[in-house]
């Protein structure tokens, strides 16, 4: 726990934007790709730059792919040896979700992705908010040893979510982290910590900065892939830890 009381995760989805989120303050980095399809697991190359690079909390997401949260044989492999390589490289933790076709949670693959995972930290990403059951959700991912649960309440954002997220984390009474995010931002930040209680907050910050690119294709001349970059501002990531005090 920080000096606040509140621990600040940032999501990036690359090396510049960690770098962005570590220069203001954020005290545990989930490093992702492809955040625009809701995160997928960052390239051997990015993890292995940020664990040298930067001297902070960092959890991989372990999510071969966007869409649903239903894994085949070769998926969850994939998914097993993503972790084991997150281990080899000295990360902290790596995030994880799973579900079974009739809503419930992927426990036995779960509960084997954490068993390979210790003695890193393991977080349940928002596929928690996509089952059927969420209390019942609740205790089994106490059950097999999970760190935390990312939640926005299962509702598309935290504000409308906040009455569940609230009831989870009296529920989880210290025995998990119930970690509110998706759509944290400085103006909500403090409301959410007085009417949930919770300690750990999620938030992107996401941002696109103009490309430094000096030709711009006539082709393409609006393409936002093209000539636009992901970016996290330091100063959002301050003035969202400073909201809290």
């Amino acid at each position: 726990m920080t000096d606040s009381g509140y621990i600040i995760e940032i999501a990036t989805s690359d090396f510049s934007t960690t770098k962005s989120a570590v220069e203001g303050g954020a005290d545990r980095i989930e490093l992702c790709a492809n955040l625009a399809e809701g995160g997928t697991t960052p390239s051997y190359g990015t993890i292995k730059q940020c664990r040298e690079a930067f001297n902070v909390l960092l959890y991989p997401i372990i999510r071969p792919r966007g869409g649903d949260f239903l894994y085949s044989k070769d998926e969850f492999a994939i998914m097993m040896n993503d972790v084991k390589l997150c281990k080899q490289l000295g990360c902290d933790g790596v995030v994880i979700g799973l579900l079974n076709m009739d809503g419930t949670i992927d426990i036995v693959r779960a509960a084997q992705l954490i068993e390979v995972a210790y003695p890193m930290g393991v977080t349940f990403h928002r596929a928690f908010d996509r089952c059927r059951e969420p209390f019942e959700a609740l205790e089994q991912l106490i059950e097999i040893g999970c760190e935390r649960i990312l939640t926005s309440g299962q509702r598309p954002s935290v504000t409308d979510g906040v009455e569940l997220i609230a009831e989870l984390n009296r529920k989880a009474d210290d025995r998990i982290i119930i970690m509110p995010g998706s759509g944290v931002r400085k103006e909500n930040i403090k409301m959410l910590a007085e009417k949930t209680g919770c300690t750990e907050f999620h938030s992107s910050l996401r941002g696109k900065v103009k490309s430094s690119m000096q030709f711009i294709h006539p082709g393409f001349p609006e393409s936002e892939e093209s000539y636009y970059n992901n970016s996290i501002s330091s100063r959002d990531v301050i003035l969202l830890k400073e909201a809290l005090r």
